[in-house]
């Protein structure tokens, strides 16, 4: 395992529209420990793979004393009517943390490294957890859906602290 470095805000790995991961080969064990050894630290509830500057569709977790990682995750199920609004923060975007309306509930499914169906779902920060690490993998950062003046004030915070 190999603790891996977070690319920060401005890396264009960012906003890499990740691919799918076709083969589970020695390298995509390798990603999923990084992935997991990297996500296990305190305060780090999620870790994209383009956050370690891998472009394959793979996460990890770390919430509530749970850590796992899911490999091709893709949202199955949002729900439509109920939402959150918490404040929201990235590892790739230091320090910074902005109300982000999320759905309350999500549902992803992949594959993990023996190829079987992983499902992974929750409300909350679970359903947060989803949606942020899925717009990573999107080429998203979490500033990109913020409300208008949400996100004037994050870009003027980044701008001032030279992010």
């Amino acid at each position: 395992m190999t603790y891996r470095d977070i690319r920060v805000i401005g890396d264009p790995v960012l906003r890499t529209v990740c691919s799918p991961i076709e083969e589970i080969t020695p390298g995509i064990h390798q990603l999923v420990e990084d992935l997991l050894e990297t996500v296990n630290e305190d305060g780090r509830a999620g870790l994209a793979a383009n956050q370690i500057g891998q472009t394959y569709r793979a996460f990890s977790w770390n919430i509530e004393g749970k850590r796992g990682y899911i490999l091709n995750p893709v949202i199955v199920e949002l729900s439509e009517e109920e939402y959150q609004d918490g404040e929201e923060g990235c590892l790739s975007v230091p320090g910074l943390w902005y109300p982000c309306e999320r759905a309350w509930y999500a549902k992803a499914e992949g594959i993990d490294l023996n190829g079987e169906k992983v499902v992974l779902e929750g409300e909350e920060i679970w359903a947060r957890l989803i949606q942020h690490e899925v717009d990573h993998l999107d080429g998203h950062i979490y500033i990109d859906r913020l409300q208008r003046k949400y996100r004037k004030a994050a870009l003027k915070e980044m701008s001032e602290r030279g992010i």
